[in-house]
C-alpha cells in the first residue's frame, strides 16, 4: 500500500530568509537605478555647463559604477552591490569637489 507523502512545510525562518534576500535584491537595484540616473542628470547638466571636464566625466563614471552595482543587485550579488554604491557615490561626489 502507498503511503501518502506528507506536505513539505518550510519553517519562517527559510521564508523570512527568502523574503529578506528578495528585499536585498530589490534595494539594490533600485538604489542603483536611482543613483544611476541621478549621477546621468547631474553629468549632463554640469556638461552644458562652465565646469570642468572632470566633473561630468566623474558624475558619468560614478552613474557607471551605480549602473553595474544595479545589475549585480539583480543577480544577488547586494554584498558586492553595495559597495559598488558606495564607490560610485563617492566618485560623483568627489567629481563635485573639483567644480
Amino acid at each position: 500500500m502507498a503511503e501518502r507523502a506528507e506536505p513539505v512545510v518550510q519553517d519562517e525562518a527559510e521564508t523570512d530568509g527568502h523574503d529578506e534576500a528578495r528585499r536585498a535584491r530589490w534595494l539594490a537595484t533600485g538604489t542603483g537605478a536611482l543613483l544611476t540616473l541621478a549621477g546621468t542628470a547631474a553629468a549632463l547638466l554640469r556638461l552644458t555647463g562652465t565646469a570642468p571636464a572632470l566633473v561630468p566625466a566623474a558624475y558619468a563614471t560614478g552613474a557607471a559604477v551605480c549602473a553595474a552595482a544595479a545589475l549585480l543587485g539583480t543577480r544577488g550579488r547586494t554584498r558586492r552591490a553595495l559597495w559598488l554604491l558606495i564607490a560610485g557615490t563617492m566618485i560623483m561626489a568627489l567629481g563635485d569637489q573639483f567644480d
